[in-house]
């Protein structure tokens, strides 16, 4: 009977302070996420700069406003796979932009493509001018670097930098640059630009809540439920 009335109190009270822990997991992501949105918004704020100017460090100039002003090469553009806008699958449009006295292509994301199989497009229907003048954020690759060798699908799932170097075959910048200024008339061949990352700051604290409201509810149930058996 006292082995039952151990349990019974002791078993609520390890999940308690299991879902305290996570609680408070949850408490540090929002700080985490608090922090982070600091950054962006500095940034976000900033006037846009040149993209041949960005620092070398890729992390000092992850989500600046940038420009570029340059040549697209559509004959290497690669398609990054897998992604999905308003619940419909597609995929990003990553083309290469020539900018003069540099020896590095500039990929520009273009945008959001809609694709059945969030894959396979047909690459023409989506082309625009040639000579281009394009604003938005930088982006940082993946940091996977793992390579691929070229094929014929010119298809990437991931940012990888070396991968998409492979493909396109040219040097790439070590920036990329996602395209959020839109055409005049959007017409039906242009992509779906992709927008500014939004500073919230996510579920983490309805969800810390949460955790400590089901602590509460098992140090009050184990209570209970140890007295009863007493």
């Amino acid at each position: 009977m006292r082995l039952r009335a151990f349990l019974t109190l002791a078993v609520p009270l390890a999940c308690a302070a299991l879902f305290v822990r996570l609680g408070v997991w949850q408490l540090a992501r929002l700080k985490e996420k608090r922090a982070f949105n600091a950054i962006l918004a500095q940034r976000l704020g900033e006037a846009a700069t040149a993209v041949t100017a960005l620092p070398g460090d890729t992390a000092l100039g992850h989500y600046r406003r940038v420009t570029a002003s340059g040549t697209l090469l559509y004959d290497r553009e690669v398609v990054y796979a897998g992604r999905s806008h308003e619940g419909s699958p597609g995929v990003d449009l990553l083309t290469p932009m020539r900018i003069a006295g540099r020896d590095t292509v500039v990929m520009v994301n273009r945008g959001w493509a809609y694709s059945p199989d969030a894959a396979t497009i047909d690459n023409l229907h989506w082309k625009e001018k040639d000579s281009a003048q394009v604003a938005g954020y930088a982006e940082t690759f993946a940091g996977l670097e793992r390579g691929s060798s070229p094929n014929t699908l010119r298809r990437v799932h991931a940012l990888d930098r070396a991968a998409i170097q492979s493909l396109v075959g040219l040097p790439v910048a070590p920036h990329v640059l996602v395209q959020t200024s839109d055409s005049a008339t959007h017409a039906d061949s242009i992509p779906v630009r992709l927008n500014i990352p939004t500073l919230d700051e996510g579920p983490h604290q309805s969800y810390a809540i949460q955790w400590f409201s089901f602590a509460l509810v098992a140090v009050v149930g184990g209570v209970a439920l140890s007295r009863r058996s007493r």
